[in-house]
């Protein structure tokens, strides 16, 4: 795949190479109503151009806004956008089943806010998978960060009304989101300590005894380090299980603070890679949770880009927020920040003593961000 480099013409319309961060491009061209231009989007491959995915994911955003104007060259390799206005209201879209509703619901997550109209859209198609955050990992840590930010009220729920698992699919949710025109500033940068640990185990077309499994192993090694432990067991039968089998987890910590870290894991999809043990899951999902809070921060890594977009929209020079070590796809959602709205961060870095009880080759992970 081809890097992404930018450089902005004197239209303003911004030009990108290569098919890397498609999603962080689209979403700030539109919130910044900056134009933007993607070239040699996978122009060296035997199968050139956009995906099945990015051109549902393309759509989604056509939906969403009205009057925005695309053009595709007839080998997808070339895209120009120029965003239209937010609008909102009452939508359906069918995603692609080769990435998972979280890929189109995190993006939404980030342009639901500023709509015209509140939005309400069923989105149909895969909600847990390997690759992007599940339905249930986003409605678990990404609603509550945006009620910190005062986007809040009854019109705001992620519902799962059916599960579906790859490669077929077959999921259905429902995500609503008030308008909100101006956002509360936060200082988060105390994460406070864990008071408990809840989260699903979910079984789709195979023995609901696959959850119970997953929730034994999980708390076989969570119980050691904390007491209050509820994992949900979720199987759903007939119409609402998709129309395809599996079996998966997620696992979320609050802390007293009000932060959520999550950990999540998916079976391998049927008549792909090895079978994967209930037990096995159940254990590793345990320990991606505990390395998802040794890493620190107040927001976990999924959400790290979506705090750092609410923070950039809202009131200049207030919010602070603590975040543990920045994933690759921050580091750049930090660049396409000051491409799209001339917007810099200052990042300090928690000196050992606050960080005591981290080992000596961490005092530089977790990181203070600020508005400059």
């Amino acid at each position: 795949m081809a890097g992404g480099s930018s450089s902005s013409s004197s239209s303003h319309c911004l030009s990108y190479a290569g098919c890397n961060f498609l999603r962080q491009r689209l979403v700030l061209a539109t919130l910044s109503g900056r134009p933007l231009k993607i070239r040699k989007i996978r122009a060296r491959e035997e199968d050139p151009g956009l995906r099945d995915f990015e051109a549902s994911f393309i759509r989604l955003i056509d939906k969403v806004t009205n009057g925005s104007r695309i053009e595709i060259n007839q080998t997808g390799t070339t895209l120009y956008y120029q965003p239209g206005l937010l609008y909102g209201g009452s939508l359906e879209h069918d995603c692609s089943p080769s990435r998972s509703i979280g890929y189109y619901l995190e993006s939404l997550l980030c342009l639901a806010p500023f709509m015209k109209h509140p939005l309400k859209i069923v989105l149909r198609g895969v909600t847990n998978d390997q690759v992007d955050p599940s339905v249930d990992n986003l409605k678990a840590t990404a609603l509550p960060l945006l009620k910190k930010f005062g986007i809040d009220g009854e019109g705001l729920e992620i519902k799962i009304n059916r599960r579906g698992m790859p490669p077929k699919g077959g999921g259905e949710i429902l995500f609503s989101c008030p308008v909100r025109k101006v956002l509360q500033p936060i200082q988060f940068t105390d994460p406070g300590k864990i008071k408990r640990i809840r989260g699903t185990a979910y079984s789709v077309r195979v023995s609901p005894q696959m959850a119970n499994r997953m929730v034994e192993s999980a708390r076989g090694i969570l119980n050691k380090f904390l007491p209050d432990i509820y994992i949900y067991t979720d199987h759903m039968k007939g119409v609402s299980s998709g129309k395809s089998p599996g079996f998966g987890m997620c696992l979320i910590a609050e802390t007293i603070n009000g932060t959520f870290l999550s950990a999540e894991l998916a079976s391998n999809p049927q008549g792909q890679g090895a079978a994967v043990l209930p037990e096995e899951l159940g254990q590793n999902c345990a320990k991606l949770l505990l390395e998802e809070i040794y890493r620190g921060g107040c927001v976990d890594s999924t959400n790290q880009s979506l705090a750092l977009l609410l923070m950039t929209l809202g009131q200049q020079d207030v919010s602070k927020v603590l975040l543990g070590p920045l994933s690759p796809y921050t580091i750049e959602f930090l660049r396409h920040l000051r491409s799209f709205f001339q917007i810099m961060f200052k990042i300090e870095t928690k000196s050992p003593e606050e960080e005591h009880k981290a080992p000596p080759e961490d005092y530089n992970q977790v990181a203070y961000i600020s508005e400059i």
